[in-house]
């Protein structure tokens, strides 16, 4: 059955949010890299949930993906502490 408007699959299943920070290339890249970290984290909250993998499985490979972003954070030279506001 074809639907007459196709549905974005990507989209549907990789939401990315709008970014409303200030706008410079390190920060759109940390921005989608935190979007990347948080969506593999709720699958593999998802499948351990559903005692697809073991809590201790899960807890690896969040711990593998938390050392990737903070390693690309740190690459970007995003700053630990934000400007104080003006």
């Amino acid at each position: 059955m074809e639907q007459d408007n196709p549905v974005d699959r990507d989209g549907f299943f990789l939401p990315r949010a709008q970014y409303h920070g200030q706008l410079t290339p390190q920060n759109l890249v940390f921005n989608a890299n935190l979007q990347e970290f948080s969506q593999k984290v709720s699958y593999i909250s998802a499948l351990e949930t559903s005692g697809k993998i073991s809590p201790d499985e899960a807890y690896r490979n969040i711990k593998a993906l938390w050392k990737q972003f903070k390693s690309s954070t740190k690459e970007l030279g995003i700053n630990r502490n934000p400007p104080e506001a003006l």
